[in-house]
């Protein structure tokens, strides 16, 4: 059975809701296995589902911006924030009760947490206190910074979907001792939106009429019988 995929357009604005196949690209079992990378993409067959939102760069005004996301819950009929994020693996400093209150919190509220991430990177990266602070300080508020008159790059500037945002992560919480995991970016990623490849081994069905939806499930065809 398919899995319904939802397109929706408005003047410049694009919205894509359905399964596809996920970007994230990445050794998990290196990471477990005490940061011993064999470019293993544990990733690289995965699906999720997916939100893609695109607009234009204007709408985001002439300035820099700082840019986070949440997830809410309602299954008990009160919307309760479940998760939150912008920058990669943020939580693996947080356990417990810590991890619980970051997920709920705002990035407004991130300082209470930089004694928490400095002593996590004291203990892995082996950073000097004063260092492990200074460092962890840039990895609060949780917000990715973007300039939408510059060309989108991770870290500086933004995060593409092939800009390896792991690598980036692994130096700083190693304090530069592990540098990468030798995973690259997926090559299903599409030149146009969604973006994000075709789901893998199922059909994308749609209940939409634009004619994007519709090139959809063309390209999901033919890829699915090459």
């Amino acid at each position: 059975m398919g899995r319904v995929a939802r397109v929706t357009e408005a003047g410049d604005y694009r919205f894509f809701a359905g399964w596809r196949s996920d970007p994230f690209f990445f050794d998990t079992r290196g990471a477990l296995n005490d940061l011993q990378f064999t470019g293993d993409d544990f990733f690289i067959d995965k699906d999720v589902c997916s939100i893609v939102l695109e607009m234009p760069s204007s709408a985001l005004g002439p300035k820099r911006v700082g840019l986070w996301a949440r997830t809410l819950d309602g299954a008990g009929g009160v919307w309760v924030q479940a998760d939150r994020g912008a920058l990669p693996a943020q939580a693996v400093f947080l356990v417990g009760s810590e991890r619980d209150g970051y997920h709920a919190g705002e990035p407004a509220n991130d300082a209470r947490f930089i004694a928490v991430f400095a002593h996590a990177l004291e203990h892995t990266g082996g950073y000097a206190p004063e260092e492990a602070k200074r460092v962890a300080g840039t990895l609060l508020p949780d917000m990715l910074s973007y300039d939408p008159t510059r060309p989108a790059s991770f870290p500086s500037n933004g995060r593409t979907l092939t800009d390896d945002a792991a690598d980036a992560f692994l130096a700083v919480l190693t304090n530069g001792k592990v540098t990468g995991d030798k995973v690259g970016p997926h090559i299903d990623l599409l030149a146009e939106f969604p973006y994000l490849g075709p789901p893998h081994n199922i059909s994308v069905t749609s209940h939409a009429t634009s004619p994007i939806a519709t090139e959809l499930r063309k390209a999901s065809r033919r890829l699915g019988s090459s």
